[in-house]
């Protein structure tokens, strides 16, 4: 596997671009929840996972340094989206990259944003998979993803789990709520951050074509 790190978009975010040996299927970028940033272990190893399925990912800052020091931002849906945009666009220019299908991997506030750009961008965005994510915060979005969506959350993370529900019920689009039993929200118990990058891999190996235009 070779990594790179990479600086994207207008603002020269920085990030960390991982291309698996051999062919690639596509490639994943990564949003981050609030309080987090392209160096989250728990991305990390998720994107380890899917680096072993044959599929590149991109994990980078959505905000600059002075931009992290307002706390708001790392709650404003549509500025995190904005920016994941822009990774898009950033991902046109890279002849490795191009090509590629592309999928969307959010996280707490970052699925939030994630939904709000493949809302955005139907004609780029493969696939979403939302890890304890927020998706509720896409509000009126929801019901304009084209993008085939995984949700996938803890048994024990009650809250969240039904705020998912509730957001699935609003998509139009193919999805599923994946429920981890037993897990909290950040899926620190045992094995289950590893069953979430399984579940992931395999939504984004099987959606790892050409975006739908239904």
């Amino acid at each position: 596997m070779t990594t790179t790190e990479v600086r994207v978009g207008p603002l020269r975010l920085h990030g960390s671009l991982d291309m698996p040996e051999g062919s690639t299927r596509g490639v994943v970028l990564f949003a981050h929840g609030s309080g987090s940033s392209r160096a989250s272990p728990r991305n990390r190893f998720v994107a380890g996972k899917l680096n072993r399925h044959g599929l590149a990912t991109l994990l980078f800052d959505l905000l600059t340094e002075d931009e992290e020091l307002d706390r708001r931002n790392v709650f404003d849906i549509y500025l995190l989206g904005q920016r994941l945009s822009e990774a898009l666009e950033w991902k046109a220019t890279r002849a490795e990259l191009a090509d590629l299908p592309c999928g969307l991997f959010g996280a707490s506030t970052g699925a939030a944003a994630a939904l709000v750009t493949a809302a955005a961008h139907p004609d780029q965005v493969a696939a979403v998979v939302s890890r304890g994510g927020r998706p509720d915060l896409a509000e009126a979005a929801l019901p304009l993803v084209r993008a085939p969506t995984l949700l996938i959350v803890g048994g024990a993370d009650h809250e969240v789990l039904e705020l998912n529900r509730w957001a699935a019920q609003q998509m139009e689009c193919q999805h599923a709520v994946e429920v981890v039993e037993g897990a909290t929200h950040l899926f620190e118990e045992p094995g289950a951050l590893d069953v979430v990058a399984t579940l992931a891999a395999n939504w984004f190996v099987q959606y790892a074509k050409e975006p739908s235009h239904a």
